[in-house]
């Protein structure tokens, strides 16, 4: 192909192909950039979605809370019924417990407050995308089988950073995902 050949008529680059994926890009982007503008003249609050960092920073408060709760709560019981706290395999009875404290911790905060104390400090909530309640079965499965799930396969936990609605592969199972709130 020669240099005349790459453009056409109107002295644009051919598309090869794609034009209809970018002009379907572009009407998306004009009817986003069009609804937020409608929400912001409307007095509406524009939905801003939470992205990897703020996620993680938040996610690991919550590791430092949910530590000191299995610290705090479990460890003297263990201590008062002399069970080993030095076992470290997957079910020594100090794992399995601290586990049941972790998803105890998940599940009841997403339930009740729609966000854990570490999601509180960085301001961000969970949101079901259709606008509906979050429900016991929707809870469940995002904050265990989701978060096993994503934990096993890491890129789970990364697609937050690449996707347009920040969604973990936990988030894709159960329509939810993470959004800022304005405070």
């Amino acid at each position: 192909m020669d240099s005349n050949e790459r453009y056409n008529e109107t002295n644009e680059l051919p598309s090869y192909g794609f034009e209809s994926q970018n002009k379907d890009t572009e009407e998306t982007y004009n009817l986003h950039k069009d609804t937020i503008g409608q929400a912001i003249k409307a007095g509406k609050p524009v939905v801003r979605y939470a992205g990897f960092w703020m996620r993680f920073w938040a996610y690991l408060l919550d590791l430092i809370v949910i530590g000191s709760i299995v610290r705090l709560s479990i460890n003297p019981v263990f201590r008062l019924l002399d069970l080993s706290l030095a076992e470290y395999s997957m079910f020594a009875p100090i794992s399995i417990a601290s586990a049941v404290i972790f998803y105890l911790y998940f599940v009841l905060m997403t339930k009740y407050f729609r966000q854990t104390l570490g999601k509180m400090v960085f301001g961000l909530k969970v949101i079901d995308l259709k606008g509906d309640q979050l429900t016991w079965g929707t809870i469940l499965f995002r904050e265990w089988i989701g978060r096993f799930i994503s934990a096993t396969v890491v890129i789970g936990y990364l697609l937050v950073a690449f996707l347009p609605k920040k969604q973990g592969l936990h988030d894709l199972f159960t329509d939810t995902t993470v959004i800022h709130i304005e405070s």
